[in-house]
């Protein structure tokens, strides 16, 4: 399918890739934008080749918000009928294998949420994360109230939401709300690494995988270690599980069929 505001390829013939392109606007994110990489990612998660994907942006801004000149336009019947951003934001919360965002430049408001709501965030040096829509007169809608104090905690997430300041990219990782910090020319090839890592194992364990550690932030301590006991107890009825250990047993690598 042919897209106006991302582009998508495939990498390795394993690997979906996403960048958002609306450089004149440094990936502002309007609602054609937001249906148009739903759209996109649950075609690679339909994909049965596909066993990661990549989001990105330009070297600018991965998405310095979300578009503010047509959200100026909206009153509260407006957002509240369309059910803005639940409507066409949170197909990403949907998608069952693994996302990386692959981040540098900007990454505010919107953009920031975004990246939170993937699965791994790599940044580059040049990246800067903030939720500045106090300055707007209102608040976080697409999860920075939420996301963001369990990556990095209560006090950090209050002085950023409060006074729109911005956090770079070690300062990201000392907080924990990025996994890697590196150079801006090797952004990509970090993402695409951790990608084809990713996508070398049994999709069925990673789904699982994804599936629990995403669990751990919906309900007690308990709740979640029963929910990773039984998933873990389930991956001993695939195909994938028995092959995986006889490779580790006989000192050769696995060829896991996905079953």
């Amino acid at each position: 399918m042919n897209y106006e505001f991302i582009l998508t390829h495939i990498e390795a013939d394993k690997v979906g890739v996403i960048t958002l392109n609306r450089p004149k606007q440094l990936n502002a994110l309007s609602t054609p934008l937001m249906i148009e990489l739903g759209h996109a990612l649950k075609a690679f998660d339909e994909d049965d080749q596909i066993g990661a994907i990549i989001l990105q942006g330009s070297e600018k801004a991965f998405a310095a918000g979300a578009d503010i000149q047509a959200m100026s336009q909206y009153n509260f019947s407006d957002v509240y009928k369309a059910n803005f951003i639940t409507r066409d934001w949170e197909t990403i919360n949907t998608i069952r294998k693994p996302v990386i965002a692959a981040v540098s430049g900007f990454a505010l408001g919107g953009g920031c949420e975004l990246a939170m709501m993937c699965d791994i965030i790599i940044a580059s040096e040049n990246a800067k994360f903030g939720q500045p829509e106090i300055k707007l007169g209102i608040i976080p809608g697409a999860g920075g109230t939420q996301r963001l104090p369990r990556a990095v905690g209560k006090a950090r997430t209050m002085d950023m939401v409060l006074t729109g300041s911005m956090m770079n990219a070690h300062e990201a990782l000392q907080q924990g709300l990025v996994s890697r910090v590196v150079a801006q020319d090797q952004l990509f090839a970090e993402a695409l690494g951790a990608a084809l890592t990713i996508s070398s194992f049994s999709k069925l364990s990673v789904m699982a995988a994804k599936e629990s550690v995403n669990k751990a932030f919906e309900g007690t301590l308990s709740e979640g270690m029963h929910f990773e006991r039984r998933l873990f107890h389930s991956l001993f009825s695939t195909e994938d599980q028995k092959e995986g250990m006889d490779a580790f047993l006989n000192k050769r690598a696995p060829t896991f069929k996905n079953q």
